[in-house]
């Protein structure tokens, strides 16, 4: 049996460094405690190291021998066991050789089969061309503003409307924009003038301020050197009448709200026409009576509640 005795500090560094000698596990081995050892006075002088010896277990030598032997078995029969794998992988290699044959007709056939003509497949029937859509019928453009027959300058330029029409037409070129203008008496002979395009949105301004600027020069330049004065009303699209709508839903708004508050209402900055228009919608109201304070630019309408006798 094969043992071997190992010392070290401790027991567990005596029994680890035995079965790295004997290489073997643990559980392999029978281990036989020669000296406990002593760690000597205060751990440091005259310790002693324990010794212990280690010695394989008959069953597991027995194990190993038989390891051994059956490897040693295997050595010796391996030489002779060679030659016939050698044949049997002969003759496997042998046999796909002569099956072969039979797969080269078979491709042979195939070949030949390919090169010969193939009947030709009938034709697919042609798809029936799809009618072509009918073409949406072409939307009419819309016809140009109204006022574009007018275009033409009125045939009197000497006229008050041939005045207005000569003037806006320098101060639009001037601005860059580019307009359609159409300049005519009505009924009372006052001259009005409307203006077509699409970038109007420059010549009316904040809150029509432009348009009034613009009407208010058309009438200084028409009546120039006139005796009979003559009203000058510009306006582009029709946005007059949209705002004199608009000042009047404000009007009566702002009427209910002195009623309902019983305070009255001071309105923004507005020019003398707006302040008509404010004047007008409330004229019939027997609640409530307005007038007019401050100096311009900043004169305002003011809403107060009727007194009640």
């Amino acid at each position: 049996m094969r043992s071997v005795e190992s010392s070290a500090k401790t027991m567990e560094e005596a029994v680890t460094q035995g079965l790295e000698k004997l290489g073997v596990s643990f559980a392999d081995v029978k281990i036989d405690i020669l000296d406990e050892g002593s760690k000597g006075f205060l751990g440091i002088l005259g310790g002693k190291p324990v010794v212990v010896r280690l010695t394989v277990r008959e069953d597991v030598e027995e194990g190993e021998d038989l390891l051994s032997s059956v490897a040693l078995e295997d050595a010796v029969k391996e030489p002779e066991q060679k030659p016939a794998r050698k044949r049997a992988s002969r003759s496997k290699a042998e046999k796909p050789a002569k099956e072969a044959k039979p797969e080269k007709a078979a491709v042979q056939e195939k070949a030949k089969e390919a090169n010969s003509p193939k009947a030709e497949k009938p034709a697919k029937p042609a798809k029936a061309e799809k009618p072509p859509r009918a073409e949406k019928p072409v939307k009419a453009e819309k016809p140009a503003a109204p006022a574009a027959e007018a275009a033409q300058p009125p045939a009197d330029k000497e006229a008050p409307e041939g005045r207005a029409f000569t003037f806006l037409t320098d101060v639009t070129r001037l601005m860059g924009v580019e307009v359609t203008i159409n300049a005519r008496r009505d009924e009372e002979g006052n001259v009005r003038v409307d203006m077509f395009g699409d970038t109007l949105g420059i010549l009316i301004g904040r809150r029509g301020e432009t348009l009034d600027a613009l009407q208010y020069l058309t009438s200084l330049y028409v009546n120039k050197g006139g005796e009979d004065y003559i009203r000058v009303t510009l306006d582009t699209e029709n946005y007059r009448a949209k705002r004199e709508e608009a000042l009047r839903r404000l009007a009566n708004r702002m009427a209910n709200r002195a009623i309902k508050t019983g305070r009255k209402v001071v309105m923004e900055p507005m020019n003398p026409y707006e302040r008509r228009i404010l004047h007008s919608a409330l004229q019939q109201n027997d609640a409530v009576t307005t007038h007019s304070e401050g100096e311009e630019p900043n004169r305002h309408v003011v809403i107060t509640l009727k007194q009640q006798n």
